[in-house]
């Protein structure tokens, strides 16, 4: 390997050793050539990359979050009318009730009880342990009526039902659409362990798009 003053050491092929000095000296010293300068169009190239990437990135946790998050389903039939439509597209939350309790107003979805090859959609009426009593069309949880601005009139079914408890880890479902749900008033409430889900989100038709949380559907 050559020494970094290798040259300037060298003896003179010709002349006296002075001349040589003198001669490397008046040299002048060597200057790196100027880097050119990136294009514009280089710089556009890099920062369509740099998107791409974090697009597909996001894409990417997107998709892994639908995936095993969340699970879209179609509703046939119209027992959640007009909260939901028959042939709507809707996702269901897989796992939320693995981190919280089931309530009173939930849409939920869930194995259906007599028959665990179907799923069926409908909203949580009553609790494990309540007495669930309906008289000419209203609901009493516990002797106590509870408002349900979600049920339309022209939906309202007015024959009378119960009363009835809802055993342990059981919960009393009904469809919004009274006067056309097979519900808990027909197969009677439903374990916890057949609930798999709760519905949130509607994205199909567009005209439907947006969340289902249970505010929201008190309000239609």
């Amino acid at each position: 390997m050559r020494k970094p003053d290798e040259t300037l050491n060298a003896p003179p092929t010709g002349g006296s050793p002075d001349a040589q000095k003198i001669s490397l000296a008046q040299t002048p010293p060597s200057h790196a050539a100027p880097a050119s300068p990136i294009s514009s169009h280089q710089l556009l190239r890099s920062e369509i990359r740099v998107w791409t990437r974090d697009l597909l990135i996001a894409i990417g946790l997107a998709l892994v979050i639908i995936v095993f998050l969340y699970q879209p389903v179609k509703v046939e039939g119209t027992s959640m009318a007009p909260l939901l439509s028959d042939q709507e597209r809707i996702f269901i939350n897989k796992f939320v009730y693995r981190f919280e309790d089931i309530h009173r107003g939930d849409v939920v979805v869930f194995w259906y009880p007599l028959d665990r090859s179907k799923s069926f959609i409908k909203r949580v009426i009553g609790l494990p342990g309540e007495t669930v009593d309906i008289r000419r069309g209203l609901l009493y949880v516990n002797g106590q009526m509870i408002p349900e601005p979600y049920v339309p009139p022209q939906y309202t079914d007015v024959t009378d039902f119960g009363p009835v408890k809802v055993p342990k880890d059981s919960y009393f479902v009904m469809g919004d659409h009274r006067i056309s749900s097979n519900d808990s008033r027909v197969f009677g409430p439903v374990a916890s362990q057949f609930i798999y889900g709760r519905a949130v989100f509607a994205y199909w038709p567009v005209d439907h798009f947006g969340s289902l949380s249970t505010t929201e559907a008190s309000d239609k």
